[in-house]
């Protein structure tokens, strides 16, 4: 962070406010028990569903899940995001994931199944307009869910030189460049027909990628070559020790910081999954409650893992045992309609 007199790490949690939320809230993490104290909360632009922090920590970046989708700049050195700039229009329906690559503000817009770019100023306000959208085409075999492209996740792969850019709608990954703020299309890997990728996760080795499926719960590892910028799916595995009870629609998906474990959420079961990274492929170690329902989000920070819990409305922490990366509840705040937790 830029301002070097800054004492405590920040965690920063979108929600829905259609449906009760907040809007964006800031939250003291107490580095040694990974426990949230909310400090504020900011009702900016409707339904902040996904929250982007730039490299330096000082500005944070919302998307609105609405019909008009936008995008937001705050400033966040102090306890209370501050806007910088207005919304500015992605010219899309329903950005649902945001990341910043090469000096944009990448936006994947479910509703529309696009992604958008929009330039980012030197000084991390935003350009008054997005500089381009590429739009996914295809379909998949599950309807209605699959009746037309969803982009769903976008972000840079470890090398910096590929956005890459999930659709549930497709059932693929698009591999894509970014030139003169323009997206264009690299190459694009087929899943399985009807598993509805939702969410990506890149092995800190940068060799593999994990993409977890919403709609049937499992995860597809694949291979990923940076070189050439190609994605080539490997294996399937469930990310549950049976079969559901019910409802089981996968959602986030982590990889640790040193390599050893992947974690997933499952909404409906309300599990969190632990698979042990061995060699190429990933080996369920077992699943726990999420302590919340609906997990729509995880994240890893410190040591610990968080999840932004919908429909009971609160963020859960846990720790994790070393040797099996099974997490461990910690404790919980309430904020209602949570969508996502990232930090600072």
């Amino acid at each position: 962070m830029a301002d070097g007199s800054r004492r405590e790490r920040r965690a920063f949690i979108g929600s829905f406010t259609a449906a009760g939320g907040p809007g964006i809230v800031t939250a003291a993490v107490d580095p040694d028990s990974g426990a949230l104290t909310v400090l504020s909360s900011l009702d900016g632009v409707p339904d902040p569903a996904y929250l982007a922090l730039a490299p330096d920590g000082d500005t944070l970046y919302a998307v609105s899940e609405t019909a008009d989708g936008a995008v937001a700049a705050y400033r966040v050195t102090g306890d209370k995001p501050e806007p910088a700039g207005p919304p500015v229009p992605v010219e899309a329906n329903g950005p649902t994931h945001l990341s910043l690559f090469a000096g944009h503000v990448l936006t994947a817009n479910y509703g529309s199944g696009s992604v958008t770019a929009v330039p980012v100023r030197p000084a991390g306000t935003l350009a008054d307009a997005a500089s381009g959208v590429f739009q996914h085409t295809g379909g998949g075999p599950h309807t209605p869910r699959q009746q037309g492209p969803h982009a769903h996740q976008v972000q840079p792969d470890p090398s910096g030189r590929w956005a890459v850019s999930v659709d549930l709608g497709t059932d693929s990954v698009r591999v894509c460049t970014l030139t003169d703020g323009t997206l264009a299309l690299h190459r694009e890997a087929a899943l399985r027909p009807g598993s509805g990728p939702r969410h990506l996760a890149f092995h800190p080795d940068g060799e593999y990628a994990y993409v977890v499926n919403e709609l049937t719960p499992t995860v597809t590892v694949c291979r990923w070559d940076a070189a050439e910028g190609v994605l080539k799916p490997q294996t399937e595995v469930s990310v549950l020790p049976g079969a559901p009870a019910g409802d089981a629609y996968p959602s986030g998906i982590v990889a640790s910081a040193d390599g050893r474990f992947v974690w997933t959420a499952t909404r409906g079961e309300d599990v969190l999954s632990v698979f042990a990274v061995e060699g190429e492929g990933l080996r369920l170690v077992g699943a726990v409650t999420c302590c919340g329902h609906w997990p729509r989000a995880l994240a890893e920070a410190g040591g610990f893992l968080y999840v932004a819990n919908e429909r009971s409305g609160d963020v859960t922490w846990f720790t994790v045992d070393p040797d099996t990366g099974l997490p461990r509840y910690e404790g919980s705040i309430e904020v209602p309609a949570a969508s996502c937790v990232v930090f600072g």
